[in-house]
């Protein structure tokens, strides 16, 4: 028994039409380049050119985009959208010996004046807690603890469970500044740049702690330095 290949028809528009009705069935053929060009030129020129109502439905979805990203941007929380930019697009930043005081937080790119640097993550924790961790941080020897104060009831600490947040050390002249935000009806601490940071130049910011009679000195070196952390 021999099988005869389906002989190929070609179409008004120069285009072979399969007698099977499918192209897979009937074998491999050669496509002349003629015929080639100008299917591609033809695809090419609807793809260009598409038609104008398409374009004005396009153009009016566009506007509709603006209209709405506009409306968004103006009715939400700056700080939110500021939060949700931070995540995407981090920061460059290292830790490395500071100057100021064991370890430290530097800039690897440029950061402008009034930018987010970085959340301050950890545990969130309440007072209690986070006094009997103190203590026992003492008895292990873990001579800093990285306990953030949120509010009156809440604190975070990055003691053990932390990002690059916890290596940023205290100036009396700093050029960053810690600023609490609600994101999602969550409290969270981001630094936020004062100024512009050149690349290399450390992150700081001034600890606020409370005044006590027991004083912890200030190794900032700024030139208005109080002396003392607290």
């Amino acid at each position: 028994t021999s099988f005869s290949t389906p002989k190929k028809k070609k179409r008004d528009d120069g285009m072979r039409e399969h007698v099977t009705g499918c192209a897979r069935s009937e074998g491999y053929y050669k496509i002349d380049k003629k015929d080639k060009l100008k299917y591609l030129n033809n695809s090419r020129a609807f793809a260009e050119e598409p038609p104008a109502d398409t374009q004005v439905r396009n153009s009016a979805r566009r506007s509709e985009q603006r209209r709405l990203l506009s409306s968004f941007t103006g009715s939400c929380d700056s700080d939110l959208l500021k939060f949700n930019q931070l995540k995407f697009r981090k920061k460059k930043l290292k830790f490395c010996k500071s100057h100021i005081h064991d370890w430290g937080l530097f800039a690897m790119e440029p950061i402008a004046a009034d930018e987010m640097v970085i959340e301050y993550v950890g545990q969130n924790i309440r007072q209690v807690i986070a006094d009997m961790r103190e203590k026992r941080y003492e008895d292990e020897g873990i001579g800093s603890s990285y306990m953030f104060r949120v509010d009156h009831d809440t604190i975070i600490d990055a003691t053990k469970c932390g990002n690059f947040a916890r290596f940023i050390n205290h100036s009396c002249n700093p050029n960053c500044y810690a600023k609490v935000i609600t994101v999602e009806s969550q409290k969270k601490i981001v630094i936020y740049s004062k100024q512009h940071i050149n690349v290399n130049e450390e992150i700081t910011y001034d600890y606020k702690f409370p005044i006590e009679d027991v004083k912890i000195p200030c190794l900032c070196g700024s030139e208005n330095c109080r002396g003392t952390l607290n």
